[in-house]
């Protein structure tokens, strides 16, 4: 098990100027100016166009942050499991909405207890016999559980296919005594990182038919839905324009990565969000010629989408790469050019989510200052 976070190595940095320099590592740092900017400039946005806001707490996976983004104004916050909206509504976050499925008899009973001590929980549904399992174990429950029927939109995962059985789907919640029909889901992950804003519009407006259609039989007949919820940082904007969507799950704006940082998000070119999140390394051996070695490597990232990239410390062109499981390489691009021992360098992750997932804690600095320490503590429950 690993030690608290007041008994680790970093702890004793906190408000020690220079600390950021010194961090122990490899270690996952939040720059908190970055991060606030990001969360005040989707906030902003959200409110400037009448949309609902419930970030994607897969992203972080930290209560301390999602009740951040409530208090600058958010619905709530989305989880991917059940166990994230557990540790979530614990620690008093409202509006929890778990855009997976929940099936098995054991979470069911899980999602029951939760219910009871939450502030108006929302799971997805996209086959009626879970609306069935759902409906019957809510009997024990002490309040309706909220339903969202989730429409497949291209992203292949979860998500009724067809309009007729998505309707019918929507008539079986309706039709349930201990569910409440909350609204539609669609979530196209596909495009995402789709890097043209142009190519990204394109292929989500094809992809988001299926969800328009759904909207059009419950408008004729009569039918209130009461939220739509979908989107992501990669289509916010998109989002917006389409005017298919009540609220957004966007998710890595507040950190962000290689993927996209790579992204025209409103078709201008400029940047919307800026990089918060870091993967802080050691140079541990520098005893071969054009390249050094540092403590962190697959473990310390995220892999299948690309290198990290190096923000700050090492010479200008260098770039990084694996070397195993402990190790990577920062590479020089001209000959002179190198690095001491114990000299540190900062890597943008190359996909924030399963990084974030590889530690225990952010390391909150503040300039080059260590000024707190916030646990991951979704991740690691099942």
């Amino acid at each position: 098990m690993a030690p608290p976070l007041d008994q680790r190595p970093n702890h004793s940095l906190i408000g020690v100027p220079g600390s950021r320099e010194r961090l122990a590592t490899p270690a996952l740092v939040l720059d908190i100016d970055a991060f606030e900017g990001n969360i005040a400039a989707m906030a902003s946005w959200a409110e400037k166009h009448s949309l609902g806001l419930r970030p994607h707490a897969k992203t972080h996976k930290c209560s301390i942050i999602a009740k951040r983004q409530v208090e600058a104004g958010a619905l709530g916050n989305c989880t991917a499991t059940l166990s994230e909206a557990e540790v979530l509504v614990d620690a008093g976050v409202p509006g929890v909405l778990i855009t997976s499925t929940v099936v098995t008899p054991d979470r069911i009973e899980r999602l029951v207890a939760l219910n009871d001590r939450a502030s108006r929980l929302m799971v997805i549904v996209d086959d009626p016999a879970n609306v069935d399992a759902l409906n019957e174990a809510m009997r024990q429950g002490a309040e309706p559980l909220y339903v969202l029927v989730d429409v497949e939109v291209g992203c292949g995962r979860t998500g009724v296919v067809s309009q007729v059985d998505a309707v019918d789907l929507i008539d079986k919640v309706t039709a349930s005594p201990n569910l409440r029909f909350g609204g539609l889901q669609a979530y196209d992950g596909g495009v995402q990182a789709i890097e043209s804003f142009e190519d990204r519009r394109k292929a989500l407006d094809s992809d988001l038919q299926a969800l328009r259609e759904v909207i059009d039989v419950m408008n004729r007949r009569g039918t209130i839905v009461p939220m739509i919820s979908g989107g992501g940082t990669g289509t916010h904007e998109i989002d917006r324009i389409g005017g298919v969507f009540t609220e957004i799950q966007a998710g890595s704006y507040i950190v962000m990565d290689s993927i996209y940082n790579g992204c025209d998000l409103h078709g201008s070119g400029a940047a919307v969000f800026f990089t918060s999140l870091f993967v802080r390394a050691t140079v541990i051996s520098t005893a071969k010629k054009g390249f050094v070695t540092t403590d962190a490597g697959l473990k310390a990232f995220s892999v299948g989408s690309g290198d990290p990239q190096i923000a700050s410390g090492a010479p200008q062109g260098a770039t990084y790469t694996f070397m195993g499981d402990e190790h990577g390489r920062i590479t020089f691009a001209k000959d002179g050019h190198g690095m001491a021992l114990g000299d540190q360098v900062e890597c943008i992750a190359p996909h924030c989510d399963p990084t974030i997932a590889l530690y225990d804690c952010y390391h909150v600095v503040r300039g080059d200052t260590l000024i707190d320490i916030w646990p991951i503590d979704a991740r690691g429950h099942w």
